[in-house]
């Protein structure tokens, strides 16, 4: 692994900056929103359109990589992004109102074309660059950690961006951007496709097809328990930076550090179950669940507590919760799947957390309406739905020891033959 510290720098530099390019708008949406004069509702569009094209465009760019390389798809969907985040900084520079929304919603579309093709791409390029499962679960650490430290980090950038100017977070997308650009060009060495390993269209959709009918269900639980994530993280972090400014009259630099500390916990306990995942699938699975436990419990209990030291407290431990169970989902997911569909079946999930990101700021810009309780406590009811996934659908069966040995096998349940799951190199989920 230490001869690949430097492409491992490159690409974790992508969800880093991916990541600040969208939720770093999080805590001044409430300054769009009176600078533009639209609703609450509205202002959440700009995350929701980013999320919605990429949830389309995320299988396409899987596919090309999967057929062209990692590389090849990475590059210009950075400068695609960098594009995009530059049509919404000029809008919002010297636009305004209504039309300036448009166009901003315009240079997020194109924005999450960009994105579809960077972030996605990375798990599975991860996976390319190690024979060992140990260190492909290290490395998928290393990236999802890179991904949440963005979450730290954006919303104490951007509310400081934003008490300088407003628009200034948008400006600094295309930059970021660009940063990524180089990193990845020049330190990321990608692996040579092997003739064998270019599929045909017909032939790429026939192992697709295949791929999930042996193993649909299991990998359908992963799909739907990492959106859940996301609605749960973007929905609580929309609600937080609406209520910290509009009731608790904080703002700048001081609401995004507020804004911070459930982010904070969840990069923490990203980067430890990392660590601790290694190779062991069984581990991976019981880890995702006592993650998604720890979030719907924390999601009731918050439903019943309005101050703002309990809410930041209980929402913190949901983040932990998060943070336990996407590195255990992201491992599962990308180490069960041959290197031809790895790209694709990796973009499909993906495309489920973009969902999640995209849900989750509206859906909750409707539910404050309804109040406190009701808010948290459908919160609670997803998080749960995602525990009982993770419990249920994917169940490991008893195979040869997980240390030193093959690795225990995963199956969707009795229904699936043992025969559907074998494979020369990965032991699947």
């Amino acid at each position: 692994m230490k001869d690949k510290k430097w492409d491992l720098l490159a690409l974790a530099s992508i969800p880093l900056i991916m990541t600040l390019g969208n939720s770093m708008l999080l805590p001044v949406l409430p300054q769009i929103s009176r600078k533009l004069a639209i609703s609450s509702f509205q202002v959440s569009m700009i995350i929701t359109v980013y999320g919605v094209v990429a949830i389309i465009m995320i299988p396409v760019a899987g596919y090309l990589s999967d057929r062209f390389g990692r590389k090849a798809v990475i590059l210009p969907s950075l400068i695609i992004a960098a594009l995009g985040g530059g049509v919404s900084a000029v809008a919002a520079w010297l636009m305004e109102g209504i039309s300036a929304y448009w166009v901003i919603l315009g240079g997020r579309l194109l924005q999450g074309i960009g994105a579809a093709g960077a972030f996605p791409i990375v798990l599975p390029f991860v996976g390319d660059m190690f024979k060992d499962e140990e260190e492909v679960s290290k490395g998928l650490g290393l990236i999802e950690t890179s991904n949440t430290f963005g979450k730290v980090l954006s919303p104490i950038l951007g509310a400081f961006l934003g008490t300088l100017l407003w628009f200034l977070p948008f400006i600094a997308i295309p930059a970021l951007c660009l940063i990524s650009f180089f990193l990845v060009l020049f330190l990321v060495k990608s692996p040579k496709l092997k003739e064998s390993e270019i599929s045909t269209v017909p032939q790429f959709l026939a192992g697709i097809r295949t791929v999930l009918h042996e193993k649909g269900r299991w990998m359908y639980a992963i799909f739907a328990v990492g959106c859940i994530c996301m609605f749960v993280t973007f929905g609580v972090l929309f609600y937080l930076s609406e209520t910290l400014e509009s009731v608790y009259r904080l703002r700048g630099v001081l609401k995004g550090l507020v804004l911070a500390i459930p982010l904070a916990l969840l990069c923490l306990s990203s980067y430890g179950a990392g660590k601790i995942i290694g190779k062991n699938k069984n581990l991976m699975k019981w880890i995702g669940f006592g993650g998604m436990v720890l979030v719907t419990a924390s999601m009731v209990i918050t439903g019943f507590y309005k101050g703002i030291y309990y809410m930041v407290g209980f929402l913190g431990l949901a983040g932990i919760g998060i943070g336990a169970a996407l590195p255990s989902l992201d491992a599962l997911i990308t180490e069960s799947i041959e290197k031809e569909n790895r790209g694709t079946i990796t973009s499909l999930y993906s495309s489920m957390r973009f969902i999640g990101v995209s849900l989750g700021p509206p859906a909750v810009s409707l539910l404050m309406n309804a109040g406190h309780w009701t808010l948290f406590g459908t919160m609670a009811a997803v998080g749960a739905a995602g525990g009982l996934l993770t419990l249920f659908a994917i169940k490991p069966s008893k195979g040869e020891g997980e240390k030193g040995e093959k690795l225990s096998r995963y199956k969707a349940g009795p229904a699936v033959p043992k025969a559907a799951f074998g494979h020369k190199d990965r032991s699947p989920v």
